[in-house]
């Protein structure tokens, strides 16, 4: 199997379960984007090899993002066939998010000021992604304003991720931070 199609080189991708789309469409803008965040996350992964906890933890949210990057290349019309938490976000993975927020903000109070990406690489790597996916989260925002999400359940989740991926940042970054203004 070659890597090469050559199907794309008229500005169209192909969906999962069919269909195909132009290169520039708000899916495929969704998508991508979702998979530039796992790379970002992929950065702070690889520096965080002697910091199991974390590692581990930035590798399921690697994983999830897989899940919401099936979920996003397939058209609603399909969606039938896609399964739970494998290539479709349930509410339940909301709830954990939820709940990983909750204990890490419990051990790693969140600043009372804006804070300064780049303690630590991996925590500046997380921060990354937090960005990226806060900008998927504005395409979805845009599909679903055009009827191309058929609920708010992936918005509630790319809203949470991020929220969740700022506590990771600070967390991996040990609650140590820079502050916007120096005192």
């Amino acid at each position: 199997m070659k890597v090469y199609t050559k199907r794309g080189d008229d500005g169209t991708t192909g969906l999962l379960y069919g269909g195909r789309v132009d290169k520039d469409d708000l899916r495929t803008e969704a998508y991508g984007t979702v998979d530039e965040a796992c790379s970002a996350l992929g950065l702070a992964r690889a520096a965080l090899t002697a910091e199991p906890q974390w590692h581990d933890e930035v590798l399921r949210v690697q994983r999830e993002l897989f899940v919401l990057g099936a979920q996003l290349a397939t058209h609603t019309d399909h969606w039938d066939q896609l399964s739970d938490e494998v290539s479709r976000v349930t509410p339940g993975m909301v709830d954990v998010l939820e709940q990983r927020i909750d204990e890490l903000t419990a051990r790693f109070p969140l600043p009372r000021e804006f804070v300064v990406p780049g303690q630590r690489p991996p925590g500046a790597a997380v921060d990354l992604a937090r960005t990226i996916v806060r900008r998927a989260e504005r395409t979805c925002v845009a599909m679903h304003r055009r009827d191309l999400l058929p609920d708010d359940l992936l918005l509630r989740y790319l809203n949470r991720l991020s929220d969740y991926l700022f506590v990771l940042a600070r967390a991996v970054e040990h609650g140590e931070y820079t502050r916007i203004r120096s005192m």
